[in-house]
């Protein structure tokens, strides 16, 4: 079974898609952990997504595609895979299909976790860290004991500045932009599945291991 998992930030994707491979035995794949590892491995690849990172640039499709080509070797086509955080723009969808059909790698699924606008903001700017043991907490999923303060070392807690609301908002408006025509392109491809995202995260968890169980049963 190979899944890509969508959805805007803050819907839980990459949670979700760690317990979805735990539970199903597949890989999961991670655009980002896939670029960190050949980075510190100083593979060829890594070394030219490097130098794009070094100069705040965005890696390349083309790059990214590479990338994840090389990941998928014979573990990930034994076992299956879920990809989360790719694709993100159409071009990068069609780049991505081009390259699985060259190997021959079916997608059975691509799954969207839908949530509401204002439910991400929520979720987004509520998230608080520790500075010092990096602990997280979410308003109001998740409180500290007391309020502002670190649960392990009494720490001030603070926010990135990316789960500021007006930078939510902002990440929200380049969602829709660039990622939500991939909902579009998947569901023209008969490979989409719509998940309220929403709901707690083991209603979710459950729903999406229902939706996938029934796939593969087909």
């Amino acid at each position: 079974m190979n899944i890509i998992m969508l959805g805007p930030p803050g819907a839980g994707k990459g949670t979700q898609a760690v317990r979805l491979a735990k539970e199903l035995g597949l890989v999961h794949l991670s655009t980002g952990d896939i670029l960190r590892e050949a980075v510190r491995n100083r593979t060829e690849l890594g070394k030219k997504a490097e130098s794009y990172m070094k100069a705040g640039e965005l890696v390349p499709d083309s790059l990214l595609i590479d990338l994840i080509q090389d990941r998928l070797d014979g573990d990930v086509v034994a076992s299956g895979f879920i990809l989360d955080g790719f694709p993100r723009t159409i071009p990068q969808a069609e780049a991505l299909k081009k390259m699985l059909a060259e190997k021959q790698i079916p997608l059975h699924r691509a799954v969207l976790l839908a949530v509401p606008d204002e439910e991400v903001v929520r979720r987004l700017s509520g998230r608080w860290f520790c500075p010092v043991c990096n602990a997280g907490y979410n308003y109001p999923a998740k409180m500290p004991k007391v309020e502002g303060k670190c649960d392990h070392d009494g720490a001030a807690l603070q926010r990135r500045p990316d789960d500021e609301e007006a930078v939510v908002r902002n990440r929200l408006e380049v969602y829709k932009r660039q990622t939500e025509p991939i909902v579009a392109f998947y569901r023209q491809e008969s490979l989409l599945t719509e998940i309220d995202g929403s709901k707690a995260p083991d209603e979710v968890f459950a729903e999406l291991v229902r939706v996938v169980s029934e796939k593969a049963a087909k």
